[in-house]
């Protein structure tokens, strides 16, 4: 058995809840720290991945995933024009023998809370604690807490680890890294909404539409009103913009009026792309960020995990669900090894170049390079989509993003015991 009998969890988001539940498989006793007061069902829409998808299987959270999760029935991808370029199937449409979920993110953390409430007891969780600092010593992790809007001290608790997964502005990240500097801009602002709206083309697929500078995202994201024959489209506009908006002002409400004329004329007849914003009651605006791969998480008795430990990129789909990865990847070698640290290291050696690998390839556009090749070689349009680029050369690029992500089918059903 591990001598891991203890953990703090810093960060109640996604990759920390799931961290909670991973370990507590494996007889470790959690206590997870949030900064807020009240955890409540904030953000827009996600994608969780088969992969991701396959963890929170085994957590028995298939039945409350189903009732919020919409399984994704396809991926397309299409010019400026709405003409297709790329598509494939997903999730179980494709042979996985696990869907791929569209699901808004705040009502995902929050079935997460209350799995953790009721597997781990409600004491577990510990709202209005930010993290302040920590002893990371041989025997330990002390780690100090206070509350963020008195700055009252409310608390400091000893762990055999401590696991930070406080996000892309983490404390921990930045006791270690504290030269670090600020997050690296990716030269381009992302726009986001959700809209109730007729369902298009299946009613379960997400496109992607435009190309690096100029693109728009969308995917419903309700099974209740997919029942009902309409659609809750979670969408994301982007556009190139070369100053970064003031970092106090991330993730705030803007007038449509900044963005929306660059889509007036999106209507594809299958997506009306100017209703679909014009319709939404509230859109928010962050800049697309990331940081630089780090070359160690592991210090000790603490370690780094989810957007604390490889902040990435909204390519691909992949951050919820590389944050999960995480979780399951820690949740492992504490079950196969019996000191801390070698634990730790461990999980930094199956992690680290692999979420490193994603980061560097979400800045090359990843799976979406297929629309900016085509925007290069045919601005214009095309009537063939083979005079531009070949059917081999757009299948190769979605393949290896699978791969580098860790979830191409054959793979993945494999290790499950089990080929599709």
């Amino acid at each position: 058995m591990s001598n891991i009998k203890t953990a703090i969890v810093v960060g109640g988001g996604i990759g920390g809840l799931v961290t909670a539940l991973r370990l507590q498989r494996v007889g470790v006793l959690v206590k997870v720290f949030e900064s807020v007061e009240t955890i409540k069902a904030l953000g827009v829409g996600i994608n969780l991945l088969p992969h991701s998808v396959k963890v929170l299987t085994e957590l028995g959270l298939t039945e409350k995933l189903e009732k919020i999760g919409l399984p994704t029935a396809e991926l397309m991808y299409v010019n400026k024009f709405g003409k297709k370029i790329w598509q494939e199937d997903r999730g179980i449409n494709a042979g996985y023998r696990w869907p791929q979920y569209s699901i808004h993110r705040g009502e995902l953390q929050m079935l997460l809370l209350n799995a953790v409430k009721e597997q781990l007891g409600e004491e577990a969780v510990f709202t209005g604690h930010h993290l302040t600092g920590f002893e990371n010593e041989a025997a330990g992790v002390v780690a100090h807490f206070e509350n963020k809007k008195t700055g009252e001290h409310v608390g400091s608790y000893r762990a055999d680890i401590l696991v930070a997964a406080d996000g892309i502005h983490s404390v921990v990240r930045k006791h270690f890294y504290p030269n670090e500097g600020l997050s690296k801009y990716s030269g381009r602002i992302l726009w986001r909404g959700i809209t109730e709206a007729d369902p298009y083309l299946t009613g379960r697929s997400m496109i992607m539409a435009g190309f690096q500078d100029q693109k728009f995202v969308a995917y419903p994201i309700s099974p209740e009103l997919a029942k009902e024959g309409r659609s809750l489209v979670n969408w994301i506009a982007e556009l190139a913009i070369d100053e970064m908006p003031d970092r106090a002002d991330w993730n705030k409400e803007i007038d449509k009026e900044r963005f929306a004329p660059a889509f007036k004329n999106w209507d594809f007849g299958w997506l009306n792309v100017p209703k679909i914003i014009e319709e939404a009651k509230a859109v928010y605006e962050f800049p697309m960020v990331d940081r630089d791969p780090l070359p160690q998480w592991t210090f000790g008795r603490v370690t780094l995990l989810g957007d604390a430990a490889h902040p990435m990129y909204p390519i691909g789909s992949n951050g919820a669900s590389q944050a999960i990865l995480d979780a399951d990847a820690l949740g492992q070698v504490i079950e196969e090894h019996l000191d801390a640290e070698t634990a730790l290291k461990e999980y930094e050696t199956r992690r680290r170049e692999a979420t490193a690998n994603i980061v560097l390839m979400n800045r090359q556009n990843g799976p979406e390079q297929v629309m900016q090749i085509v925007e290069e070689r045919a601005p214009g349009g095309f009537d063939k989509l083979d005079d531009v680029v070949s059917y081999e050369e757009l299948a190769e690029i979605a393949n290896k993003y699978k791969q580098v992500a860790g979830f191409d089918r054959e793979t993945l059903n494999n290790k499950a015991g089990s080929s599709v």
